[in-house]
């Protein structure tokens, strides 16, 4: 999906705000359709039933016949593609959408005409009784079935053209990278690079904090309410562009660089879970675990993943991440006594000092490139540290 800021006029931005609300209505009703139904009961409508049922209410009900069809359709097969997932068991059951809350509806069979470019930087696109809307053309725009525009909580508007990029092809020169993912290094690679994940900055953070007490002290369904929202969002989406754009440029750094990209096969929803706990069974340290969840998310492990995925097809390597923060790389000695703190680690064995993360990353690359080599004897719950062959007296034998 390539995604581009739409720039629309105030009056057009009332009427996309009207599909919006024609495709959550129509999204709503489908969801309560399908929270009627119960085991032993009448299944619930499918696409095709819902669209003759829609076509009775846009004859019943002038305002949602005053929208487009095409947008409250495929609100339904947005839908039904959603169930579908669903018991595919590859995404969570559809929920009940909110005002304000991931407002958006596509658009299908787009034609070649229904996106031009005016001029060097501006392009347009055709949105059923809305007109041409304006769009900021920052790089080329792929031909596409179909488009989805969307409204974020800071109030900007984009459309995303359906289109699969093309991969980027491997460098050929059989080069392996790790990667090691942490809350204080968003990304420490085996090559000894640290990379971190922009966020706010220090007066962004203090004016974001202010807000929050303003918000906190404003009364619910004021205007002065909505507008400090309004601003806490905005900051928000300044810090989501800033972990995106380093998604983007490290993913493709990595998918042009090396053959093999290594990284921790982690499991982040289960790693992000709050500690809340129930009445009954309350939780330990909720607000530290809070934190920590913050910065797993801040850090944007699953984008970077998910993108270096898409980038680099069968060349991304999740490996289990087992005692790889705890081996040296430099004997094979495992023990955890070893890892100092956070950022250093210092062999007990043999007195290697590294960086904890890069350390962790060069036995990532190790594993993924074959080298690693399983320890013997014991199993792998056992408390005893085993120490493993090292390199060079493998290769001598």
């Amino acid at each position: 999906m390539s995604r581009f800021r739409l720039q629309p006029s105030p009056a057009q931005e009332a009427a996309l705000l009207e599909h919006c609300g024609h495709a959550r209505f129509v999204w709503n009703l489908a969801v309560e359709q399908h929270a009627h139904w119960k085991r032993g009961r009448k299944s619930a409508p499918g696409f095709a039933e819902q669209c003759r049922q829609l076509t009775e209410a846009r004859a019943a009900f002038e305002w949602l016949r005053a929208g487009s069809v095409t947008v409250q359709q495929q609100a339904l097969k947005d839908f039904h593609q959603a169930m579908a997932n669903f018991f595919g068991k590859s995404h969570r059951k559809p929920t009940w959408r909110r005002r304000g809350q991931g407002e958006g509806f596509r658009i299908v069979a787009v034609k070649p005409g229904d996106v031009r470019r005016i001029s060097r930087n501006v392009g347009e696109v055709k949105i059923p009784k809305v007109g041409w809307v304006r769009f900021r053309w920052s790089r080329p725009v792929a031909e596409a079935k179909s488009y989805r525009m969307t409204r974020d909580a800071a109030g900007r508007w984009h459309v995303a053209f359906a289109a699969v990029p093309e991969p980027i092809p491997a460098p050929g020169t059989g080069e392996v990278v790790g990667a090691d993912r942490g809350v204080a290094v968003s990304a420490a690679l085996s090559t000894g690079e640290l990379l971190n994940a922009p966020g706010l900055r220090d007066t962004e953070k203090k004016r974001l904090l202010r807000l929050q007490r303003k918000l906190a002290k404003a009364k619910r369904g004021s205007n002065r309410r909505g507008k400090v929202k309004a601003a806490i969002a905005r900051l928000k989406a300044r810090e989501t562009d800033r972990r995106k754009d380093w998604v983007e440029k490290t993913s493709t750094d990595l998918a042009r660089l090396f053959d093999v990209i290594a990284v921790e096969d982690l499991k982040i929803s289960n790693m992000t879970r709050s500690a809340r706990g129930t009445v009954e069974a309350p939780g330990k340290n909720v607000r530290q675990k809070a934190g920590l969840n913050r910065g797993i998310l801040a850090n944007g492990w699953g984008q970077l993943v998910t993108r270096l995925e898409q980038k680099a097809p069968g060349r991304a390597q999740k490996i289990n991440p087992r005692f790889t923060s705890q081996t040296c790389n430099a004997c094979g000695h495992r023990a955890a006594e070893s890892r100092e703190n956070q950022s250093r680690f210092g062999c007990v064995a043999c007195g290697h000092q590294a960086h904890a993360d890069v350390n962790a990353a060069k036995n990532i690359r190790d594993t993924a490139a074959g080298h690693a080599v399983a320890a013997r004897g014991g199993s792998a719950l056992a408390k005893p540290v085993n120490r493993e062959p090292q390199r060079d007296l493998l290769l001598m034998g």
